[in-house]
Parts: C-alpha cells; structure tokens; sequence
C-alpha cells in the first residue's frame, strides 16, 4: 500500500511538472508583449504636442486624475469577478482594453475623448490583478516561487525593451510619436490573442475552490433523482409534466438561493481573514508603509513626465525618457533578483533600512522637484524607483511569511485599496480642477511628504 502511494505521489508530482509548463509561457508571452508599449515613456509629451494638442492644464489637472478615479472604483469589483470567473476572462478583458486605449491614444481628439481613454487604461490596471493570481490556480504550490519569477521577469523585460526601442526609434531613426503608439497598439494586440490560448483554470481562491468534488455531487444527485424517477409508478408517472413545471421553478429559486449564500459566506471569509491578518502589529506597520508608499510612488509616476517637460521642454531639446525608465526599471530588477540572496535578519534590521531607504526616496524627489536640471532629475527618479522596488519587495517578503495564499491575495488588495483611496483623496484636493488645482511642481513637493 505504501509503494502504491509513493508511485501515485510520484505521478502527480510528474503531471504537476508537465502541467506548469504551457500556462506559464504563455503567461510569460503574454506579459511581455502587455508591457511591451514603446511610446509610453513620451505619452506626457506626445498629449501636450502637436498630435493631441493639450493645455498642461488639461493633462495634468483634468485627465490624469481619471485613471485614479477608475482605478479606485473598479478594484474591488474587479477583485471578486476575477475570481469568480477564474481569471482567464479578466485577463482577456485586459487585453481587450489596452487595444482600446492605444487606439484612442492615436485616433481619439479633445479633453473629453482622452478622459475617456484613462478610464480604460483604468481597467487595464484594475485587472492587472488577474495576471499575477492566474498562475496560482494552475500550477502546485512547490513551483510558486518559480513561476512568480518568471511571470515577473517577462513583464520587467518586456517594459524594459519597450522603453529602450522608443528612445532608439526617436534618437536615432527620427520616429514620430504617433508611429510609437502604433508599434504599441500592435503589441498589446499580440498580447490580446496570445490571451486567448490560456487553459481555463479549474478552481480560483474563493468561489472555486474544489470544482471537481462539486461536479461528483451534481452527478451523485443526478443519478439519485434518476433512480427515483425509475421507480415511480405508473399514475405518479402520469403527472410528471405538471410536477417537472414545478419542479423546475423550485430549482431556479434554489439555485438562486445557493449562489446568494455562496457569495455571503465567500464574503464573510473574506471579512474573517481580514481581522485575523490585520491583528498581527508586525503585518498591520508593513501595511501601513505599503499603502503610503504605495499612493507616493503611483502619484510620482504619474507626473515625472511631466515635471521634466516643464524642466526640459520636448520642443526644444532631446529627451531620454525610454532610457531612463529601461536603466531604472533593469537597476530594480536587479536589486530585487539580488535581495533574495542576502542573509539579513530582516525581523530586527527590516525597520531600520525603512527608515533609511524611504529616507533617501524622499530626498531623492525633493531633488527632482527643485533641481532644475534634467539629468539631475533623471538620476534622482532612477534612484527613487529602483529603492522603492527594493523595499517594496522586503514588504512583500514581511507580509508573506506566514500568510496562506487566500490572506496573501487579500492583504495585498486591501493595501493596494487603501493606497488608492489615499491618492484618490490627494488628486482630488491637491491635483483636480474642481479642487485646488494646483501647479506641477507644488504637486510634486506634496507627494514627497508621503
């Protein structure tokens, strides 16, 4: 009995090792390509040009704050139909609204149009989640580790080449802008049907968790109700037309019953997991930092560009945008490849190198915002994103040592909510038009307090 066991592990070891296999390169190639959008380190230059036309006022105050808008409005809706629909689907939907937002980058006019355009690229983002979640429900857990690495690295490569190809074609071949978002629309169209060749995942975190055990009892029911009908009589027999009507109703609303209590109890574990993560001191401090570095960093990102347009206007001087962000995207890969490496113990060390790490990440934008030297400033964002991938990354470690994967999934969806909520709150009183409208860099000098 033994042995028979030992072979049967053997053997599901071996068909995990087979399975992983083609999800994670397709995953992988898919990734790639998402990220693979040359124009998007000149998207700020290539809006206040002659293509697009707009006022920084327009760009900065009025469209920019869309994205975090949507963003915030569709993550936890996102969050449980990503699994509920297993993935695949969300992540097609991602796909889909990259097109279409690399579409109305090159065709869409006027202020309106381009709002609308950061509401999908709202989804793009919201979905995002889908992407990193999806290989979880198809591989073993002994392989995790493995293709997190690689999903990982194929986004950072792909982001990484996209950036380097853009500044080549503009420096060296004089490429317009609008060929750049071409060359964009056409990669995420690539990354739209690679999408579509994904295996349908059999069970996600919550909603579906055990799919085959279920199928046996719908089949169990089924031949029991089948028996049943068998030994009827012949007058009971008679009726069955009237009874199946009524039969029918009352499985409808039992249906309806059971999915209604299923989303209850998926959302009562979720409220149990949440107290039971967040009432450990150590997770609740790394939260904390996560979720305010988190919305400083979305919110420098989203207006570097446009700081160093207005420290080195486009029109009048060369940019390197692409090589800035493939140098600092390659530095933090590295530096996070590298942290794995080193033995620290990061229980007793970890707050200290916070502190200091976010220290040098504040001083290090307060150079970019106040220096008004262009490669001044793109040394200090290489420095800023790199040590923010850094720490993000000893977060993550913290986090996750002594969650399952469905607290891990949670936890990092409330952080990343409750970052989004504070953004949200500063674009509206600091960024919005409707707010207090303010100028870029006074923008800027207030993410640096976060």
């Amino acid at each position: 009995m033994e042995l028979k066991e030992a072979f049967s592990r053997r053997g599901s070891m071996l068909m995990s090792g087979r399975g992983w296999v083609m999800p994670t390169c397709l995953l992988c190639a898919y990734g790639f390509f998402a990220n693979l959008r040359p124009s998007e380190p000149f998207l700020t230059p290539y809006l206040l040009g002659p293509d697009k036309n707009l006022t920084e006022k327009q760009v900065f105050n009025e469209i920019y704050p869309v994205w975090t808008y949507s963003y915030l409005a569709l993550l936890f809706p996102v969050f449980l139909a990503t699994d509920y629909l297993r993935y695949k689907p969300v992540i097609i939907l991602q796909g889909l609204s990259l097109i279409v937002t690399w579409f109305m980058l090159l065709y869409a006019q006027g202020t309106l149009a381009v709002q609308f355009l950061e509401f999908f690229y709202g989804i793009s983002t919201a979905t995002e989640v889908a992407y990193y979640a999806y290989i979880y429900s198809m591989v073993d857990s002994t392989v995790y580790q493995k293709v997190t690495s690689y999903c990982r690295t194929a986004t950072l490569t792909g982001f990484t080449v996209g950036s380097l190809t853009g500044q080549i074609l503009i420096s060296v071949a004089n490429w317009s802008l609008f060929s750049l978002n071409v060359i964009s629309l056409i990669c995420v169209s690539i990354a739209f049907a690679t999408s579509w060749f994904l295996p349908m995942p059999n069970k996600s975190l919550f909603f579906h968790q055990n799919l085959k055990s279920q199928a046996r009892k719908d089949l169990n029911a089924a031949s029991t109700f089948k028996r049943h009908i068998t030994e009827e009589s012949d007058d009971l027999e008679a009726q069955m037309p009237l009874n199946r009507k009524e039969k029918s109703g009352d499985s409808q609303i039992s249906a309806s019953s059971n999915r209604n209590i299923h989303l209850i109890h998926v959302l009562r574990t979720l409220w149990n997991h949440f107290l039971t993560c967040y009432s450990s001191r150590t997770l609740l401090c790394w939260s904390v930092w996560w979720a305010l570095s988190t919305c400083g960093y979305c919110q420098v990102i989203n207006y570097t560009q446009g700081l160093w347009e207005k420290v080195a206007p486009s029109s009048h001087s060369a940019i390197y945008n692409g090589v800035v962000e493939a140098v600092s995207t390659l530095l933090g890969a590295v530096v996070v490849f590298a942290i794995g490496y080193i033995k620290i113990s990061w229980s007793s060390w970890g707050e200290l190198l916070l502190g200091l790490f976010s220290l040098i990440i504040a001083i290090s934008v307060y150079i970019m915002d106040t220096i008004g030297i262009i490669w001044v400033c793109y040394v200090s964002y290489i420095l800023f994103r790199s040590l923010y991938m850094l720490l993000i990354t000893i977060a993550t470690f913290q986090i996750a040592a002594n969650l399952s994967m469905e607290c891990y999934a949670l936890v990092f969806g409330v952080n990343t909510f409750i970052a989004l909520v504070l953004q949200t709150l500063i674009t509206l009183i600091v960024v919005d038009s409707s707010g207090l409208g303010l100028d870029l860099f006074t923008q800027v000098n207030t993410f640096f307090c976060l």
